[in-house]
Order: structure tokens, then sequence, then C-alpha cells
């Protein structure tokens, strides 16, 4: 599940506990395009491709590749009716600056609007090693939450240590 630190529960009247769902928007197969977020089975995935197949036989399907936001995986030749119904999932990407690091969180700030945005350190997970205070990193976020930190594709270190015999190999 996606992290959301603005998230705010909104009841149906006071002193009610059920939550208002916000009505999710269904597209038909006739609307894809390449990179277009779905929502299928509770799992958020993008359109990786797509083609409309119209046999001689039969009613026409469409085959499609999706892949996976959170794990990275693509699942390849799915099909389906054409005219089916999905769920549209609205994609971004904001680009923020890694500010730093308190044990817990990780802290990112909107170049545009200051606000900073706490991210647990287990939802960073192994991109924690590639992060270095002011460095510009790119948040993926499906609809209001937060699926991705992709850190900077190239960043710059000073080697401060290296065994004996590598000293003089240089790339």
């Amino acid at each position: 599940r996606g992290y959301n630190p603005s998230v705010v529960c909104v009841t149906a009247r006071e002193g009610s506990n059920k939550k208002v769902s916000r009505q999710m928007q269904q597209i038909s197969t006739a609307e894809f395009k390449n990179g277009m977020g779905l929502k299928i089975k509770d799992k958020i995935y993008t359109l990786v491709e797509f083609q409309h197949v119209k046999p001689g036989k039969g009613g026409a399907f469409v085959r499609y590749k999706i892949k996976d936001l959170r794990s990275g995986r693509v699942i390849g030749d799915q099909t389906c009716n054409a005219g089916s119904k999905f769920d549209s999932v609205m994609l971004s990407t904001k680009e923020m600056q890694y500010l730093y690091n308190d044990g817990d969180n990780y802290y990112f700030m909107d170049m545009e609007t200051y606000e900073q945005i706490p991210v647990p350190a287990d939802f960073i997970g192994e991109n924690s090693k590639w992060l270095k205070e002011n460095d510009t990193c790119q948040l993926m976020y499906a609809d209001d939450d937060l699926l991705t930190v992709q850190p900077p594709m190239f960043i710059e270190v000073e080697i401060t240590k290296t065994d004996p015999g590598f000293t003089g190999d240089i790339v």
C-alpha cells in the first residue's frame, strides 16, 4: 500500500465511523493510451502497450501488457473484450529536494510550495544508499498515494578507501 502523508479521514456525518469513498473514474479499452495508470484488483499498473484485435470470427478483443508500479514487474499478453471497463488512476511525478534523514523518516521538500514531506525509511528501502542531502529526486504518485522515490540518475561521490591492488584502476 502506498504512503500518503496528507490523507485526512473524512466522515459521512458527525460522529459516524463510515468513510466517504471517492468515485473511481472508469475508462473503456477504446480510451487506452500507453503510459496511463490502471487499477486492477487493488494493484496499480501502467499500460506498457496494447493492440485492438478484430478477428474474422467472433468479437473484437484487446491484447495488452501492464507493469506493476510497486514491484516493477511487467505482465505481458493479457486479453479482455473490447469495450471492457477499467478503473483509471492519475499518475504524476513531482520533483522534490531531499533534505535530511532523522533515522525514522526521510524528509523531502516540494520545490514549488516549500512543503516538507516525511517518508518512512522502510518505504525508501535500498534507494536510501543513493540519497545525498540537497539532491533532486523524483517522487511518483498515484492519485494522492506515494508509489516510489527515485534517486537522481547520476550522483557524484568521492572514493575514500580502496583495496591496495585497485588504486590505479580508473574507469
